[in-house]
Order: structure tokens, then sequence, then C-alpha cells
């Protein structure tokens, strides 16, 4: 027992690790503030041209959410940047991790909003139609805040991935704080620090699932 808390709660480790930890949340929380909106944002463009008249631009949408739902992020960001040297594009590792789970996660939010959207009844559209307003602003005003709101619990779990997908990124070397935790164990053959990152981890994300929990017991309306 004696062992197994020496290895894995070595509080003196843990407090010479905190610093180098915090260095890494900092990218952690970096990679999640661009990941998170800008993934989002994508997502929602394509779900709205998912609900285009053009039959290609939909078969485009479908086929970029089903390829990239079904690649493990892990071997996007791999790929990614072991690939983009070969086509004559050199950047930095954290922009390929960046470009890979954004490749991943606009597939996810695509379909969580297309999934609202086909939640909202389509006479919202007809009423909103028929107080004067056009299509784009029916689909603005009306239908996408009422789809938005049906799928909160959907998006705020998908945010939560989000967060943890950004651990994968030490693969390549960014320095993050799965990395950071990574190294100092590589350095003192002790895995407290892992287990001091686990905590942060826990930290941040709990109170995020409660959130998430909370969401998904109140009930939506469309």
């Amino acid at each position: 027992m004696n062992d197994l808390i020496e290895q894995f709660f070595n509080l003196d480790i843990m407090s010479q690790a905190l610093p180098y930890l915090m260095s890494g949340l900092m990218i952690t929380l970096v990679l999640t503030a661009v990941l998170a909106p800008v993934g989002f944002v994508i997502g929602l463009g394509f779900a709205l041209v998912s609900e285009s008249h053009s039959p290609v631009l939909r078969w485009i949408v479908r086929t970029w959410v089903n390829v990239f739902r079904t690649m493990p992020p892990l071997v996007l960001i791999i790929v990614t940047f072991s690939a983009l040297p070969f086509l004559g594009v050199r950047l930095p590792a954290i922009m390929c991790a960046i470009i890979a789970l954004l490749l991943n996660n606009t597939a996810y939010y695509c379909e969580i909003i297309r999934a609202g959207l086909g939640s909202v009844s389509p006479g919202q559209m007809e009423a909103a139609r028929s107080t004067g307003l056009g299509y784009r602003d029916s689909l603005r005003y009306v239908v996408l805040p009422q789809a938005l709101r049906n799928v909160l619990p959907d998006l705020a779990s998908n945010t939560i991935e989000v967060v943890k997908a950004t651990s994968l990124v030490s693969i390549v070397g960014v320095y993050d704080l799965l990395y950071s935790a990574s190294t100092i164990r590589s350095v003192t053959f002790n895995t407290s620090s892992l287990t001091l990152a686990a905590i942060i981890y826990l930290v941040i994300l709990l109170p995020a699932v409660r959130l998430s929990g909370r969401l998904e017991r109140k009930p939506q309306t469309a």
C-alpha cells in the first residue's frame, strides 16, 4: 500500500510538478478556446448547408460528416502532422493538431445541430413565413434558436469531449497538460504527476459534466 501511495500520490513530486502542469494547462485551455467556438461555427455552417435545396451541397456535407466522424482524432492528428510537410506545408505541431481536431469536432457539431433542426416542427417555419419573413430570416430568428435550445445537452457534451480530445495533441509534442505530466513522469520515474493531471482534468470537467446533466434533465420544447 505504501508503494502505491509513493508511486501515485507523492505529494513532494506533485508540489514540484504543479507549476509545470499549470503551464501545460494554459495550452490545453487555449486549444479548447479555439476548437470549441470555431468547431461550433463551422459545424453550424455545415448544418445549415445540409438544409440546402442543392443535392450536391447536401452530399458534400453528408460525406464530410460521415468521413470525419468515423476517423479517430488521434489518427487524424498523426496523419495531418506527418502528411502536410510532403505537400510543402510546414506548420507548427500545435497548428497541425488544431486542424486535425477541427476536422473531427466540426463533423460532430454539424450532426448535433442538424438533428436539432430536424427536431423543430415544420409548422414553425410555415408560421414564420406566414408573417412575411423570408426563408433565411425564418431560419435565423425562429427555427435555429429553437433547434439549438433542443440540443443544448448534446452541444455541452460534445464540448466536454473537445476538452478531453486536446490531451491527444501530446503525441506530436505539443506541451499541453498531459505532455507536461508525462515529461515529469519520464524524469522522476514516478506517476504522481499523471495523478495530478487527472485531478486537474476532474476539477475542470466535473462542473461541466454536472451542467450537461442538468441540461439533459431539463425538458426541451420546440
